[in-house]
């Protein structure tokens, strides 16, 4: 009976949580792991969750990160691409030259953009079009073209992407029932 009663508490604990399943879509030419997965709820955790991920490194790209989610999903990556490799090219935009809104690291950071927005429009477009749907579709096929010779590159943008993912993850509770 006790079993029976806590098994549907914890279903409607569960329940209550108003967990949904992420599905990512079959997109011919893409990998699952880059793709976007859109939040049916109007308020986008996923902005919230960048924001803070960036402000805790001090980001000048954490006012930005509605923009990242909405350009991520509007070029359908995984919304964590983007600000994973500016952590590994730039610190999160923080070691970039004076004006050049180049937290990507192109042309060895001799590339000037015209703002955040235009950079994020433009590298989101560029990793759709010139990577993604030319069969560079996970982060390890990208990174020999995106980041040649560097055999660390991917490593680190697969790192910082997982950091991004849990950050802010409630630790695991262990309880103990009796029963």
């Amino acid at each position: 009976m006790k079993k029976s009663i806590l098994t549907i508490f914890l279903g409607l604990v569960i329940f209550s949580m108003d967990i949904k399943p992420a599905l990512a879509s079959n997109e011919a030419g893409s990998s699952a792991g880059l793709l976007a997965v859109k939040k049916a709820s109007s308020k986008d955790l996923r902005t919230e969750k960048l924001k803070d991920f960036l402000s805790s490194f001090e980001s000048p790209l954490a006012s930005y990160s509605a923009v990242l989610v909405k350009t991520a999903d509007k070029y359908k990556l995984d919304w964590k691409l983007i600000p994973a490799i500016t952590g590994v090219e730039s610190t999160f935009g923080k070691a970039i030259p004076s004006g050049s809104y180049n937290a990507y690291g192109w042309a060895n950071g001799a590339y000037y953009f015209e703002s955040w927005e235009n950079s994020i429009e433009i590298v989101a477009k560029t990793l759709k079009e010139n990577y993604i749907n030319r069969g560079a579709d996970t982060v390890e096929k990208i990174a020999p073209i995106y980041a040649p010779p560097s055999t660390t590159w991917a490593g680190k943008v697969s790192y910082f992407m997982e950091k991004l993912e849990n950050f802010g993850a409630p630790k695991t509770i262990a309880l103990e029932l009796s029963l």
